[in-house]
This record gives structure tokens, C-alpha cells and sequence, in this order.
């Protein structure tokens, strides 16, 4: 007998009667904000690009956990999903749907704490920014948590919130190493030390290991997407670019190959037993 790799179709909670118009705009309003301190933080509207900010610790060759440059076009791709979900979720099936009536909270959340790390790295506090981007992982692996219990109203909005959120979180997740890095190095702490490169290795496995733990829990591959997303490109920058170490580049594409094995693996092991797929109504 063939298995199907159509995720299972089990009955969730009803839409919402005369849903409000409130929450969404609200929640609109909070990923409207989200973006455009966005491209403050991309260098437009007068502000300086990141990479730039904080004494330069945040550029792609300042850490051995820095990823090159190219990685942070994700940001384009959960971007343009924030303004799709902000639009979707406008719409009378958005509106009427239980299920995003339950993540517009940690949504808003997690928009308001992106424009709060731009803002902080914009004035130099990187400190402040480890804190937030940590809490930013919480709000969106609770969002998660969130996701898997509920049902979505339809593929659409389950595609809409699992591409964006899931890439979100797995980005989020490895951009908290290299923000951490590089505050310690501001710190002054690890410069040049013989015992940095092992660190970063044990870092890059730890991360490695997150996505795959990701990839049981929510029985997909979103997350730790991104996740071999960053690890990739942490290793390009450490072969090839200015700050160079071969052991923290090749250590890195080996988790990301992990990643993407293991990752698709477990999510496709899953599909296939009929009874880990994605719900909806």
C-alpha cells in the first residue's frame, strides 16, 4: 500500500462569529511598524545599515558566528511574509479564522521586538539587543507551540504562517549566536583567544542540534530551513572571508548538511506515518 504525503485533514475549532475588526488592524498596525524600522535599519530613510552600527561588531567578518553577507536576504523573503500575513489576516477568512485569532498576540509581540532590536543596535546598546533577540526566540517558539496546537482554517493560511513564522524563528535563532558573539567581543571577551574557534564549533553543533530537536517537534522543515540557511553562510564567511578559520567554516557546512538530511529526514518520516502532518479544517 502506498503512503500519502498529504498531511492528514482533522477537523479543528469553528471560525469565529462576527469576528472585530479591532485585533487585526492592531496587529496590522504592530507588522506595518515592524518593516518600515526595517529599512531604517537597511541603511534607507536616513538610517545606517547594521552592519555598520555598534563599532562595527554586528558586520559579517567582525565573529567567527557572523554569517556572510547573502544571508541577510532572508530578512526579504520573512519580511514580504509579515506583509502577507498582515494583509491575510485582514480579510473576512482571516478575521473568521480561530486559529489566528490565537497568534495575532505573539505576532504583534514579536514585530514590536524586531523594531526594538533595530532600534537599540541603531544606538550602539548591544547588550540591550542580546536580550531582545533572545526574547524574540521565546515569543516566536511560543508562537510555534501555538501553531501546532491549533488547526489552521485552510492550506492557505497554513502555508501563509508556517512560511513566515517558521523561517522567522529558525533565522532569529542563529542570527542569537552571532548577536551574542558579538556583544562578547565588544566585551572584549574571547579576542584572539586559542579557545574561540572550539567554542564557535560547539556553538555551530548546538544550533545544528536545535533544528533537528525543531524539525520532531513541529514535524516540518520550516524552521530549521533557515537555520541551515545561517550555518551556511556562517561557513562561507569563515572560508572565505576576511576573518578566516577553516575549522569554524567547514565545521559549519557540516551542520548545515546535517541540518538539511536529518531536518528533511524526520519531516518526511513523519508525512509518511500519516499521523504527524499539519492539520487544518
Amino acid at each position: 500500500m502506498s503512503r500519502s504525503h498529504e498531511p492528514a485533514l482533522r477537523q479543528g475549532a469553528g471560525p469565529v462569529a462576527n469576528p472585530s475588526w479591532t485585533w487585526p488592524v492592531v496587529t496590522a498596525i504592530s507588522l506595518a511598524a515592524a518593516i518600515a524600522v526595517s529599512f531604517i535599519g537597511s541603511g534607507a530613510l536616513g538610517g545606517t545599515p547594521v552592519q555598520q552600527v555598534a563599532g562595527g561588531y554586528l558586520s559579517a567578518d567582525a565573529t567567527l558566528l557572523a554569517p556572510a553577507g547573502p544571508a541577510f536576504s532572508i530578512w526579504s523573503v520573512i519580511y514580504t511574509g509579515l506583509a502577507v500575513y498582515g494583509i491575510f489576516q485582514l480579510t473576512p477568512s482571516g478575521r473568521r479564522s480561530a486559529w489566528a485569532a490565537t497568534l495575532r498576540g505573539p505576532a504583534m509581540v514579536s514585530a514590536l521586538l524586531n523594531a526594538a532590536w533595530i532600534s537599540v543596535v541603531q544606538v550602539g546598546w548591544l547588550g540591550f539587543s542580546v536580550a531582545i533577540i533572545f526574547t524574540l526566540v521565546a515569543v516566536l517558539a511560543w508562537m510555534m507551540a501555538i501553531m501546532l496546537a491549533g488547526t489552521p482554517s485552510s492550506r492557505r493560511e497554513y502555508w501563509i504562517m508556517w512560511l513566515t513564522f517558521g523561517l522567522y524563528l529558525g533565522w532569529v535563532a542563529v542570527a542569537s549566536i552571532a548577536n551574542t558573539a558579538a556583544w562578547l567581543l565588544s566585551l572584549g571577551v574571547g579576542s584572539d583567544a586559542a579557545w574561540a574557534p572550539g567554542l564557535a564549533v560547539a556553538l555551530l553543533v548546538v544550533a545544528a542540534l536545535i533544528a533537528l530537536a525543531i524539525s520532531v517537534y513541529a514535524r516540518n522543515v520550516f524552521a530549521p530551513a533557515a537555520i541551515c540557511w545561517g550555518l551556511t553562510w556562517i561557513g562561507v564567511g569563515r572560508l572565505n572571508g576576511a576573518n578566516e578559520s577553516s575549522l569554524v567554516g567547514f565545521a559549519a557546512l557540516g551542520c548545515a548538511a546535517a541540518v538539511l538530511v536529518g531536518a528533511g529526514a524526520i519531516a518526511w518520516h513523519g508525512k509518511s506515518g500519516g499521523n504527524g502532518g499539519p492539520r487544518w479544517a
